[in-house]
């Protein structure tokens, strides 16, 4: 199912890759477009260079940590003219294949799409040796309203080539049916809910799927979705199972890379808010490198995890 190319890379082999792309906020603020499905963005009345200057504390000590552990990290800086609250979450708008292409995702909302640096993206991975072999543009799709915001919406089970993704307003079910067409992946498609009712905005926030565990915010998935969603990844996988309140806390907005050796990345919040016998689940498959982020979380509704960008190019030759 995965082609040639995606296969015989060393990306392809190791499945999880070892660099990350990160925006570095050019303003920063509670952004009422995205508020109405976002149910973990929460409202303060700080202003918005106070929220910005703690968020660039946050994100460049977020920055330290990562590359202290052996992550190699691409630094990018927002566009001050575009205005953009939630450019630190690059993840949502594009995303890297292993067999050189790039990926441009339609997003729901006018102030999320002026994040979008195309050729910008291409010259910036371009000078940091990667190849980019071919662009995916699937922007246009937002004239029929038919979103999906990246591995944000996307999880993707890079090993055995499935792709989880719940529907919400901003993960249209007809957009990971294609999405597993173009690139070979099995698609499990699923809805999950918050306890108020409302759909999960983005499927990272309630699961993440690493090299022989997962975790999965269960009790968010429609009873009728649940033991199928969790038995697909209890094959080859230790589950870890979160509580709605864990979710809350950002316990499954986590990503797995090496770092070389497998690592996971999330958040001071996320990381209290597990057990002692969570963590040494966790622990058994992939060191936890803890990052403080709790102005982006509460603020943004979205956290480390949604500030990374895998870069899963393959080397320039040459």
């Amino acid at each position: 199912m995965v082609s040639a190319n995606e296969g015989s890379s060393a990306v392809g082999r190791s499945r999880y890759p070892d660099t990350v792309l990160m925006v570095r906020p050019a303003c920063f603020y509670g952004n009422a477009e995205t508020a109405g499905s976002n149910s973990f963005q929460r409202q303060v009345s700080h202003a918005p260079e106070a929220l910005l200057k703690a968020a660039l504390v946050e994100f460049d000590n977020s920055v330290k940590r990562l590359e202290a552990c052996g992550l190699n990290v691409l630094v990018w800086e927002a566009d001050p003219a575009a205005d953009a609250p939630d450019a630190l979450f690059p993840n949502n708008w594009f995303s890297t294949h292993a067999d050189g292409r790039v990926m441009i995702y339609p997003m729901a909302t006018a102030n999320r799409r002026r994040e979008r640096r195309v050729p910008e993206l291409v010259d910036v991975l371009s000078r940091h040796g990667f190849a980019v072999r071919r662009l995916v543009d699937w922007s246009s799709r937002e004239d029929r309203e038919q979103y999906l915001e990246g591995t944000g919406s996307l999880i993707l089970d890079r090993r055995l080539q499935r792709v989880f993704a719940a529907r919400s307003v901003r993960t249209h079910p007809d957009c990971v049916m294609d999405w597993a067409n173009e690139f070979g992946y099995e698609p499990i498609l699923f809805d999950a809910f918050d306890p108020r009712g409302n759909p999960i905005y983005h499927t990272n926030v309630l699961m993440a799927v690493g090299n022989g565990v997962a975790v999965l915010g269960g009790p968010l998935v429609q009873e009728t979705d649940r033991e199928r969603v969790r038995s697909t990844l209890a094959m080859q996988r230790e589950v870890i199972e979160l509580s709605s309140n864990q979710i809350d806390a950002f316990a499954g907005n986590v990503l797995f890379l090496a770092a070389p050796d497998p690592c996971v990345v999330l958040s001071v919040t996320a990381w209290s808010s597990l057990s002692s016998t969570q963590r040494q689940q966790l622990e058994r498959h992939a060191q936890p490198v803890i990052c403080e982020v709790p102005t982006i979380e509460r603020v943004g509704g979205g956290g480390i995890r949604c500030m990374l960008a895998e870069i899963c190019l393959p080397r320039q030759m040459g």
